[in-house]
């Protein structure tokens, strides 16, 4: 398991003792709206994510603490597929810390350690199309838009509805020309 460091953020394995941190953040309707999480947000959800989070093996699916001050504000994790040579990249954070930069700051180290540890040839990542706000995360981590996906899902939200979800990605080469080595 691995540890990163960034200019703000402490990026670690799941601890069984987030579970707090992380119902603190969950519980809030508004950070879910776009998540395939339950509604509404129980203890228990917080607890089992917390635990399949420090179980999965991190060899196809590390996810690491988003950690500020010392408490865990998010989460980020990359489902890798060794076969194909990709992953996808997912995240989220606390709503009182959005527009503050801190996911994309946390998907640049992640991205970075994983283009490195995984040899992989492209990442990619999806959203709601309706969320905006993860289409320019994406952005600003240099990532592509590849298109739409129609009718992908099942929405959590609105029972009976499917979303659309926004596929964005980069390359390997497209990544190392954009940041230093």
């Amino acid at each position: 398991m691995t540890t990163l460091r960034t200019d703000r953020l402490l990026l670690r394995p799941f601890q069984l003792t987030d579970a707090d941190d992380v119902y603190a953040y969950a519980c809030d309707s508004e950070w879910g709206r776009y998540l395939p999480v339950p509604s509404p947000y129980e203890y228990r959800d917080a607890v089992e994510f917390v635990a399949r989070s420090v179980l999965t093996s991190w060899d196809v699916n590390p996810a690491f603490a988003i950690c500020l001050n010392g408490r865990c504000v998010g989460g980020i994790n990359i489902r890798v597929d060794a076969s194909r040579g990709t992953a996808e990249i997912g995240y989220s954070i606390a709503r009182e810390h959005w527009g503050r930069g801190l996911v994309s700051e946390a998907a640049m180290a992640v991205m970075d350690w994983a283009f490195n540890e995984f040899g992989l040839a492209k990442i990619t990542a999806m959203a709601d199309l309706a969320n905006t706000r993860s289409s320019r995360v994406m952005e600003k981590l240099g990532m592509r838009r590849d298109g739409v996906l129609r009718s992908e899902r099942p929405s959590d939200a609105d029972p009976g509805t499917r979303q659309d979800m926004v596929v964005y990605s980069v390359l390997r080469d497209e990544w190392r020309a954009r940041t230093p080595a």
